[in-house]
C-alpha cells in the first residue's frame, strides 16, 4: 500500500471510529476508559494536539465538538449518566 492510500485508509478508519462513538451514546466514557485506556475526551485532546503540531489553533471545545458531534455540554446533558 502506498503512503497516500495508507493515509486515506487511516483517515477513513478514524472517521468511522468517531461516527461509532457518536452513535453509541449509551456507552459512557468511563466504560471505554476502563476497558481501552482512552475515551472520547482523549480523542479530542489527540485531535487538538495534532492540529497544534500543524500550526492550527483548535480550542478544546471545538475539538470535543468534532468528536462528540455536538457541543460537549449538550452531550453531557443528554447522554452522560
Amino acid at each position: 500500500m502506498d503512503e497516500r492510500t495508507r493515509t486515506e485508509v487511516e483517515a477513513a478508519v478514524f472517521r468511522r471510529l468517531v461516527r461509532h462513538f457518536q452513535e453509541r451514546t449509551d456507552v459512557q466514557n468511563i466504560d471505554v476508559m476502563n476497558l481501552a485506556g482512552f475515551c472520547r475526551n482523549c480523542l479530542a485532546k489527540w485531535y487538538r494536539a495534532e492540529a497544534a503540531e500543524r500550526g492550527i489553533d483548535l480550542p478544546d471545545d471545538a475539538a470535543r465538538e468534532i468528536i462528540y458531534g455536538m457541543p460537549y455540554p449538550e452531550w453531557k446533558a443528554r447522554y452522560q449518566k
